[in-house]
């Protein structure tokens, strides 16, 4: 009697502070497009507390009743400040007015210090006009080259736009487009990404103790957020590149209730090419390009209710012609992407997204010569639900709760071929299918007013079923048996529990010190030989031969805003330990599973990985950008490579540095600059050749034991706006960049030739550097109306 006492004397209790507290809820848009603000902070001066908006635009804070002054701000934007008296609930939605000047007095209202009032660890967003104004790469504006400026991200090198973050592999990421999965993130063998700038709204780059909602990948989350459409007015932009165009359409289907936007963009590398192939070349009708669509409708029914459908195509398709030889190749390879979402606000504090999604990933090599033509396919498909709830019962306490189930259909490899009138298909060469889900639960608590902690607990399972034909080897990799597992029938089971944690410990109102703690598991896995994500590599589930990788992270951080918080500092400290790395074993490579299990060509080992980030940034004025250093060390450990021996990672740097700069002149002319240093990648070179049998036969070194020259290079970006002398809707701009504006050769990969012979004693071998890009210069221009 006594407990049942106490239990309710602390509900009646917790129901009557409750009852003292009202809710100021609502959505935050820009004026002049109705697109939602994410991240916007709503703060109460008097508490010294507030919240931001999320990914859709919605706010929640709830508080004791009372006179406030609330202050609702977003960078860029006209601070909206406004006396509030809570006696009641209250709907409020705001609509904020861009601002073209950001002045230093702007910051003191406007900033929340959200760097170092928060408990998460190594968040950073980016929003895409800074992007826009940065240096690009050929003119094209790339959100992916951007992440890799960051401390923490490293670059697979030059025209990579792959990332690896605090020493994980680009496997190792995930990357979301409108919460759809992207596998493939790269245009033009990586020297591009997928991502338009023209369709996307928001970035925000978790690289470390993600929060327990995220899951199913070991180093960082990546989440970019499409545009919503234009609902006031009919708009339109884009740009003409050196390489490629670009063109968006958006606009209100009803005004204030539906909007849309479609976004294209492509090359035309192989129109500008053709005229300068002769019709006798036995090139003729060879060539590359991309092209990609980015498209989405929205419709809100209510305040409470809104419904929204996107999708993104993309293709590189690559073509090989040699007439002489009769010989004709076609590989294209894409992403498709769609997500149906549905947001629903129960009452004032409870917020709920429903989203049904598909994702299809492929590739494809064609071959035609004579008689003979060979297909080879890979790929990943998915469909995926998920919910995900948001309860905010005070201004302490942030709940976050959902579930999330994913049928994947791998193809790590099939095979069709003609020869004459005869098609042969290999039959061995099966799907992989798997089923992934998790549950999940996260707190943000306000345990004190120097206290904040987020803690959560996911919860994963997967499970590979039949249909499946496992082969299996003897220790001299010879197939002596095989094993059929039937449709839908269990093959393996994994379940496991993904405890995160930050607790973050205010140090007076301008600086923090946060730790974190995270384990994550990772149950598909690419493989690849190179080290960089290439479109030839291939996805493969968790199976009873690989086991899920797994990750244990250390960080610890010290936050600090100075000059009326202008200036934001970070230093940040990690150790994190990867188990079940996988990698091909010494000779083989994507194709030798023909015939096979894709993972009975695999070795596995362990990861480790530890540094220090220092970041430093200017956010307001006319001139802004932030200096990013990292030192790291990076190594993997295989039984089965190397003697067994440690070894550095590919792309083990100790040293990686970024400087950006932009300033503002005034209002039509706009300077950037780019400064990266990195230590070179870690190589493995021969050590020794020898003449058996009439060959050269290379003796190797230790596993990546040299390492290629340092990188480094410096770009400029000039941005005019023209005047608008007849305050015409019509806008538009020139952008000018040069990449590499000192020419230096950086290094891509080195090669070996021999010149001479043995018998006269004048054999040489000599080592070459391959480099990629000298100074390029580029111009874009870009409209609107």
């Amino acid at each position: 009697m006594k407990k049942i006492f106490l239990i309710n004397l602390f509900l009646i209790v917790s129901l009557l502070s409750f009852a003292q507290n009202y809710t100021i809820s609502g959505y935050v848009k820009d004026k002049n497009s109705g697109e939602a603000l994410v991240g916007t902070t709503i703060y109460v001066v008097e508490l010294k507390t507030g919240t931001s908006s999320n990914v859709y635009g919605f706010y929640s804070l709830t508080i004791p009743k009372g006179n406030y002054h609330l202050t609702v701000s977003f960078i860029g934007y006209d601070v909206i400040t406004e006396d509030l008296i809570l006696d009641k609930n209250i709907r409020r939605n705001f609509v904020l007015q861009e601002n073209s000047v950001t002045t230093e007095e702007v910051v003191v209202t406007a900033d929340r210090k959200e760097n170092i009032e928060s408990a998460q660890m190594g968040q950073l967003s980016l929003p895409v006009k800074q992007v826009k104004k940065l240096p690009a790469f050929m003119g094209e504006v790339d959100v992916m080259k951007t992440i890799q400026l960051l401390p923490g991200v490293q670059s697979g090198g030059e025209g990579n736009s792959g990332f690896y973050v605090r020493g994980g592999g680009p496997d190792q990421n995930l990357i979301l487009l409108d919460e759809a999965v992207v596998y493939n993130a790269s245009h033009l063998f990586g020297f591009f990404s997928v991502f338009n700038a023209d369709a996307i709204n928001s970035v925000n780059l978790i690289k470390g103790g993600m929060p327990a909602n995220y899951g199913g990948r070991l180093s960082s989350v990546l989440d970019i957020s499409m545009k919503e459409g234009n609902n006031q007015h009919f708009e339109a932009d884009g740009g003409v590149g050196v390489i490629a165009s670009r063109l968006t359409l958006q606009g209100p289907i009803v005004k204030d209730k539906s909007s849309f936007i479609i976004s294209g963009r492509r090359t035309y590398i192989d129109v500008l090419a053709k005229p300068f192939v002769k019709d006798s070349s036995p090139f003729k009708g060879s060539g590359y390009y991309f092209y990609d669509l980015n498209a989405k409708v929205n419709y809100r029914f209510s305040d409470k209710d809104r419904l929204f459908l996107s999708g993104y195509f993309g293709r590189d398709v690559f073509s090989f012609k040699n007439k002489e030889a009769g010989f004709d190749m076609n590989i294209p390879w894409g992403n498709a992407t769609g997500a149906l979402r549905w947001n629903h606000v129960f009452g004032r504090r409870m917020f709920m997204n429903a989203t049904a999604i598909f994702t299809d990933y492929r590739f494809s090599f064609g071959a035609e010569q004579d008689n003979f033509e060979l297909v080879l396919n890979s790929g990943i498909k998915d469909y995926n639900v998920k919910m995900d709830f948001t309860f905010s019962p005070n201004y302490k306490h942030t709940f976050k709760w959902g579930t999330n189930y994913v049928y994947h259909i791998f193809t790590p490899s099939s095979v069709s071929a003609r020869i004459g009138e005869t098609n042969i298909n290999s039959s061995d060469i099966l799907h992989n299918y798997a089923h992934d889900a998790a549950l999940y639960v996260n707190e943000e608590w306000d345990v004190f007013a120097f206290l904040k902690v987020n803690a959560g607990l996911r919860g994963s399972y997967f499970r590979q079923v039949g249909p499946f034909k496992r082969y299996v080897k003897n220790e001299f990799g010879e197939t002596i048996d095989s094993i059929e597992y039937k449709k839908g029938e269990k093959i393996v089971v994994y379940k496991h529990l993904e405890p995160r944690i930050s607790v973050r410990v205010a140090l007076g109102e301008k600086s923090s010190v946060k730790a974190s703690f995270a384990q994550n598991y990772q149950y598909i896995h690419l493989a690849n030989v190179s080290g960089a994500s290439m479109p030839t590599d291939i996805w493969v589930p968790s199976s009873d031969k690989v086991e899920p990788q797994f990750s244990t992270q250390y960080a610890l951080g010290y936050f600090r805003n100075f000059y009326h918080d202008a200036f934001e500092l970070s230093l940040e400290g990690y150790y994190k330990l990867m188990e079940h790395q996988i990698e091909y074993a010494e000779g083989a490579a994507p194709g030798s599973e023909i015939g096979d299990n894709a993972d009975n060509n695999f070795v596995f080992g362990v990861g480790k990985s530890y540094g220090m980030e220092f970041f430093l940034k200017k956010r307001v004025g006319k001139t802004t950008g932030w200096i990013g250093y990292t030192w790291s060390k990076i190594t993997r450990k295989f039984p089965d490579i190397n003697n067994g021996v440690e070894y550095p990672a590919k792309y083990d740097r100790r040293h990686d540095l970024s400087i950006i700069v932009t300033h503002e002149f005034n209002k039509h002319w706009t300077l950037s600059g780019v400064f990266v240093y990195a230590t070179g990648n870690a190589i493995t070179l021969p050590i020794g050749r020898y003449f058996i049998d009439g060959s050269i036969i290379n003796q190797y070194g230790t596993r990546n034991s040299f390492r290629m020259g340092a990188y480094h290079r410096a770009d400029l970006s000039l941005t005019y706006v023209p005047k608008n002398k007849k305050k015409r809707k019509y806008t538009s701009s020139w952008n000018f960049s040069i990449y590499n504006v000192y020419n230096h050769y950086n290094p891509y990969f080195i090669y070996f030739d021999t010149e001479g012979d043995l018998a006269s004693g004048t054999l040489k071998t000599s080592a070459h550097q391959v480099s990629l890009f000298p100074v390029l210069p580029s111009i874009t221009y870009n409209f609107k109306f």
